[in-house]
């Protein structure tokens, strides 16, 4: 337990009335057991302002996966990353890595976690312009899938059915969309040096995955497991209409893995290198590129986890 040692609860200056009641319920929690700082922030530099005073302190994330994704590129090009306990209070649409990581998404529920939570060392994905991803990057049909899903969660992510939030039907609603009309890529995807699939065959997405699910739930690599020193990287190669089509109806359901055009490895590094591409990290959208490699940094930071 490293409340004891005070705790910075950095939340997004931006969040709405709903998140503000949940972060509220979060804070009575975390005040019962440490002295706590509240920082609001709404740009990298605040951002930055506010970890260069952490000390000791445990840095607790108030937000979704970009909240997460900013706080540990942060304290990344802090290079205070490894010595800084992260706590997650999930107040995003999706939460996908605090899914994976088995944290509560009540708010309260999750703040009792930072309080009484084990600690867990974490893996990192980072690139080679030493960019940082936290849950799950993808590319091609992934990341137009993302885009278009992101649009959808806006549209949904008010709409609720009991304490469901439909926002998390945005990414499988974008995956539909591209399959009918994705983009191709012609890439050589290597994985530890090994060849998973090359410029002769036309892919339709990779996913290098730390986290199990994208997208509010949609468990990309189900499999992965952020402790593991490695990522699970899927590829992803049907051709026809038909073949695209079912593998994107299997994806809410977990079942994309049966597909005969799917392919999923484990590795601590992964080359892309092809025609242009664009990445979604965590939620991010940047490229295009032509060549792109991702190592594993295992065990890179701490969180808190349940006991």
């Amino acid at each position: 337990m490293t409340a004891d040692r005070g705790l910075l609860v950095i939340t997004n200056s931006d969040a709405g009335t709903a998140d503000q009641e949940a972060l509220d319920a979060a804070l009575a929690v975390l005040r019962e057991h440490a002295t706590v700082e509240v920082a609001a922030t709404s740009s990298p530099d605040e951002l930055d302002d506010v970890l260069g005073g952490v000390g000791d302190r445990t840095v607790v994330v108030a937000g979704g996966d970009g909240s997460i994704h900013a706080v540990v590129a942060a304290l990344h090009r802090r290079g205070a990353l490894s010595g800084t306990t992260v706590g997650l209070v999930p107040l995003g649409t999706g939460n996908d890595f605090a899914r994976t990581l088995g944290l509560p998404l009540d708010a309260a529920e999750a703040a009792g976690v930072v309080a009484s939570g084990r600690e867990r060392r974490i893996d990192l994905v980072v690139d080679d312009q030493d960019e940082i991803t936290v849950n799950s990057v993808h590319l091609g049909a992934g990341a137009e899938a993302g885009a278009k899903g992101a649009r959808w969660k806006e549209r949904l992510g008010s709409v609720g059915v009991g304490k469901v939030n439909l926002g998390r039907l945005g990414y499988p609603i974008g995956a539909v969309q591209t399959a009918l009309n994705p983009p191709t890529l012609r890439v050589r995807v290597e994985v530890d040096g090994e060849v998973v699939a090359d410029l002769d065959e036309k892919v339709l997405m990779v996913a290098v995955g730390n986290g199990a699910s994208v997208g509010g739930g949609t468990e990309l690599t189900p499999d992965a497991d952020p402790g593991d020193g490695e990522a699970d990287v899927l590829v992803a190669t049907p051709v026809g209409t038909l073949s695209r089509l079912g593998y994107a109806l299997r994806l809410p359901f977990g079942r994309h893995g049966e597909h005969a055009d799917v392919r999923i490895v484990r590795g601590s590094t992964v080359r892309v290198t092809g025609t242009p591409f664009d990445c979604n990290s965590d939620g991010e959208i940047d490229g295009p590129f032509r060549e792109r490699t991702w190592r594993v940094l295992p065990a890179a930071y701490t969180m808190l986890v349940p006991a």
